[in-house]
């Protein structure tokens, strides 16, 4: 009764020193695949009527993440990287739900893979991962156990708010904001009860700011059914010291109504 376990069960919160999420579009076609019954990809059509699909890099610096209700001393510090898809659960009501499906998750702590796995389906894997500010500069070096979602990345805080992306699909920053992560909703499908485990985030004075950013190694599309695809880098923002949370887990049948 594993999965019993793995609804998110308890209320988090912690601080994020720093929020750094690069998304980038691929075809819909390809990430359809990776979206489970009940979701579907999260698009965008660029002036020229192509559609794209987005799949998010984050990686969070967080402080003091715990249950909600246990005071900050009790929490622990941990550097959490992740790979998402962009997609949409529509309700009964006509609702739309806009959310990210977990594909993998790395950290650089043993404790926090455990309980992430015992706790959830975001499929924590123990890696290096180091993170410094130097300057205005903010950097992220991951080395995956597997080498499969290596990832260096120099951010120019100084460049805030920066352009696009060379070759980004969006046309303006505001539609590309509608694509920076983490979106309001996680989606876990529970394959035991064909059903869906939604996690709804809760954060305070949330503006994240667009970012220049340097990519020297990125591993996580060379590798599965990524392999041979051409993702481009569609928008990168940045956040930084700000309440982050999420609320215990619920579940939902797969035309999106309350269990």
């Amino acid at each position: 009764m594993r999965h019993l376990l793995q609804r998110h069960p308890f209320a988090m919160r912690t601080r994020f020193a720093h929020s750094l999420v690069l998304t980038y579009a691929l075809p819909p076609e390809l990430l359809a695949p990776l979206v489970p019954p009940g979701l579907e990809p999260d698009t965008y059509t660029d002036p020229c009527g192509t559609e794209h699909g987005f799949v998010a890099a984050a990686l969070v610096d967080t402080r003091a993440l715990r249950p909600t209700g246990l005071p900050a001393r009790l929490g622990g510090d941990f550097v959490l990287t992740g790979y998402r898809v962009f997609t949409r659960f529509r309700t009964p009501g006509g609702r739309t739900m806009r959310g990210l499906r977990i594909l993998r998750s790395d950290t650089d702590h043993r404790v926090m893979a455990v309980g992430g796995n015992v706790f959830s389906r975001y499929n924590y894997r123990l890696a290096r991962i180091g993170t410094r500010v130097v300057g205005d500069s903010l950097e992220f070096k991951v080395l995956s156990a597997d080498g499969r979602a290596d990832l260096r990345v120099r951010a120019d805080l100084s460049s805030a708010p920066a352009p696009l992306p060379a070759g980004s699909p969006f046309a303006d920053l505001r539609a590309a904001r509608r694509f920076a992560g983490p979106l309001p909703y996680t989606f876990e499908y529970e394959p035991q009860t064909r059903s869906m485990i939604v996690v709804k985030a809760a954060r305070t004075h949330w503006d994240p700011v667009p970012v220049a950013v340097e990519v020297s190694r990125l591993t996580f599309f060379e590798h599965g059914p990524f392999t041979g695809s051409r993702p481009v880098l569609a928008n990168a923002f940045h956040v930084a010291d700000v309440e982050y949370g999420w609320a215990a887990g619920t579940r939902r049948d797969l035309t999106g109504a309350l269990l």
